[in-house]
This record gives C-alpha cells, structure tokens and sequence, in this order.
C-alpha cells in the first residue's frame, strides 16, 4: 500500500472495482508485463499504429510503434528484476488515468531503483491513443 495525503492507493493488476470492467486496467497490466518482460514488443501492441507516448513532460512526443519501440528497446539492457504495479483506474470518457510504481535493478551498478507516478491515458477501439507518463525516480539506497 501506498498512502499519501487523505487517501490510500492500492498496487497491484488485481482490482475489481467497476471501472476495471471497462478493459482500462487489462491495458495498462499488458504494458506493465511488457515493461517486466523488458519486452518492447508487448509494450507496443497496447498502442495504436499511430499511438503517442509521451514518456516525460519535459521530453518530446513519440509518435508510432517504431518510436515508441525505439524507446523501450534499452530497458532489457539496463534493467533487471522489475516488477510493476499499478492503482485504482479512474475514467472520464475515453480517457482514464492511474497511479504506478516500478521497481527495478540497474545491471550495471546493482542499485534498486523506485519510479512512482502517473499515467494519463486515451484510448480507441481497445488500445492507446495516447498515453502521458510523469515519474520520479528514486533510489531506495540513498534515502536516509
């Protein structure tokens, strides 16, 4: 469990609360085991052919599956062990949005890495139009 503020998020794919029932949540569960699976092919079936991911802010938009397949294709590299894990899906429209935490070990020093954020996501016939990811990265070992 995480808990910040007033309220209480629980990670996990197992959820069965009515927005779940919508296929939001089986979505973001396929590009989290993508992202285990340091698999850029399974994290680029969930977007549409002409799919944006915008995987920071501050960094530009990457439009289509060579793109987006160019961006995940270092994570089997660099990243070992990981495990996500995602909140309660809330929906408005096509749109929906969740909380995440990833876990991963960098393979080159060893370290535990923490990437908490949100996912802001839009969606048509069943895949992602759009998905805007804001993070922050955090190493467990430095945290006094």
């Amino acid at each position: 469990m995480l808990c910040r503020g007033p309220f209480t998020v629980a990670y996990g794919g197992d959820l069965t609360d009515e927005n779940d029932k919508s296929g939001y949540g089986e979505l973001i569960d396929r590009f989290g085991r993508g992202w285990e699976n340091g698999s850029p092919e399974s994290i680029v079936e969930v977007f549409a052919a002409d799919g944006v991911f915008i995987p920071d802010p501050f960094e530009p938009s990457l439009k289509g599956h060579d793109a987006i397949r160019e961006y995940w294709k270092s994570v089997p590299l660099e990243q070992a062990e990981v495990s996500f894990r995602r909140g309660e899906i809330y929906v408005a429209g096509p749109w929906f949005a969740t909380e995440f935490k990833c876990t991963f070990r960098r393979r080159r020093t060893g370290a535990w890495i923490v990437v908490r954020g949100s996912l802001f996501c839009e969606t048509e016939d069943g895949v992602m139009k759009e998905m805007r990811m804001y993070w922050h990265r955090q190493s467990p070992n430095l945290v006094a």
